[in-house]
């Protein structure tokens, strides 16, 4: 990553490129899977625009969680990694950054995203803990669950009963809906990513949802999307039902066709295509609910 314009020695613009790529810093489409269902969440829960501060709070609050939660990712994967194509080079694996930095770096960055949660109330901070016990558990469940992707599904998710407890100050039964129909679209997304490292995932010996579900992968990938749209809609609709939302739901079911024929063939290019694609789905459904609660009709 190349920092020239940064008004810093050289030596200190090489370690912040190698914090920026620790991060992803370049590769936003992880955050954006947080982002768009907590926004959605977010303006459910507020009816509507949720205010400059709330907004804040959680955009740049899902960009450092997700940033922290790489950092652990990282350490706890970096014996795996390095035999894995695609992420033999990443800093910690290919022995740039140490365990010890990469995990201050992480440190420093969910103390951060706790500063802001501190702004809100007693209830999201409560339940930011949970989120963050979640978040460091999830690397270590590819040792032992056959479906790992399923624990990232609800670390991704927390962000959803998180917005409504910080606008509401509890939360209520609809938020664990909606936390259990994005589950759905985790579980979607990252099998197709899943999918990219399958070959090198079977030598090593690491468990995935690609691996647990074998030639049902495609199937299964579809399935999900299915579920998480129609669970999602039909959550929503009775708060924020009609023609934008119509609209957003069809756009993502668009997508999500597309993406089903971007895996059909299980090469790497494709699934990985579909997966750096999903967030618009996301963002399409936040689209239409958004402009539903601001537009009606």
């Amino acid at each position: 990553m190349n920092l020239g314009w940064l008004p810093l020695p050289q030596p200190w613009r090489a370690r912040w490129a190698l914090y920026l790529d620790l991060i992803r810093w370049d590769r936003p489409a992880g955050w954006l899977l947080l982002l768009w269902p907590t926004l959605s969440a977010l303006w459910l829960a507020a009816g509507g625009w949720p205010g400059w501060h709330l907004l804040l709070v959680f955009v740049a609050g899902t960009i450092l969680m997700r940033s922290a939660g790489c950092c652990v990712n990282d350490v706890a994967d970096r014996e795996f990694d390095r035999h894995v194509k695609r992420t033999a080079q990443r800093p910690v694996t290919s022995g740039r950054l140490s365990a010890r930095e990469a995990l201050t770096v992480g440190a420093a960055l969910a103390l951060m995203a706790f500063a802001l949660v501190l702004t809100t109330n007693a209830a999201a901070v409560a339940w930011s803990f949970a989120a963050l016990a979640v978040a460091v558990f999830y690397p270590y469940t590819k040792r032992f669950f056959a479906m790992p992707q399923a624990v990232l599904g609800v670390a991704f998710s927390f962000g959803i009963p998180m917005a409504f407890a910080a606008v509401r100050g509890e939360v209520p039964v609809l938020a664990w809906g909606l936390m259990a129909a994005n589950l759905f679209w985790v579980l979607a997304y990252d099998t197709a990513y899943a999918m990219v490292d399958r070959d090198d995932d079977l030598r090593i010996g690491i468990r995935t949802s690609a691996i647990t579900l074998g030639r049902w992968d495609v199937a299964a990938v579809l399935a999900f999307s299915v579920l998480h749209l129609a669970l999602w809609t039909g959550l929503v609709w009775p708060h924020a039902g009609g023609p934008w939302l119509a609209a957003g739901v069809a756009a993502a079911a668009a997508q999500v066709l597309g993406h089903a024929r971007l895996i059909r063939g299980r090469t790497r290019e494709g699934c990985f295509a579909a997966f750096r694609l999903n967030h618009w789905v996301g963002a399409a459904l936040f689209a239409g609910l958004a402009l539903q609660l601001a537009l009606g009709g």
